[in-house]
């Protein structure tokens, strides 16, 4: 058996509380793998925007487990793993794409949208609800604008630049 969607909601309204409490947000919530056991992965980072250690995720992995022992939303077997989001994250929130403007970013539309689903380029920040993005078009480098609502997926990408303000951030 897989973990539906609506299990998923069921898990981040039961958890969120709770890792918010520890002083962490959810980052996301993954359902992973076959039929056979399949795994709910949690991603979560620090609140203080810290670096994730293996004690937070093990402090994360003991609260959620109470929790989901207890009121029990997914009712087949499943494998708990608990995470930070790592260096190439997914960027989930529209905060995110503030947050990280100026580093390269992979994003992937739900439908066409003027004759692209994809855009690979350097995050430029957000405006209202519209991620802005700079990339290299036929005519040279292009901002567009592509609408929140829309984002299937994305991701930053494993840059020179990103490896170099992570360490940075780590010194500090």
């Amino acid at each position: 058996m897989t973990i539906s969607p609506s299990q998923l909601t069921a898990v981040e309204t039961l958890i969120e509380p709770s890792v918010e409490a520890l002083g962490f947000r959810l980052v996301q919530l993954r359902a992973m793998g076959g039929t056979a056991r399949p795994t709910l992965q949690i991603m979560a980072e620090r609140n203080d925007n810290g670096e994730m250690n293996v004690d937070d995720c093990a402090k994360i992995s003991r609260t959620v487990s109470a929790i989901l022992d207890v009121e029990d939303p997914i009712t087949s077997a499943y494998v708990l793993e608990v995470s930070s989001p790592g260096i190439d994250r997914p960027l989930v929130r529209l905060e995110d794409f503030s947050r990280f403007a100026g580093f390269e970013a992979k994003i992937e539309l739900r439908r066409l949208i003027d004759g692209r689903r994809r855009y690979n380029g350097e995050l430029a920040g957000v405006d209202g609800d519209q991620i802005l993005v700079d990339v290299d078009s036929r005519g040279g480098p292009e901002r567009v604008s592509v609408p929140f609502a829309e984002i299937e997926r994305a991701k930053l990408l494993l840059t020179d630049e990103l490896i170099e303000a992570t360490l940075k951030k780590r010194k500090h």
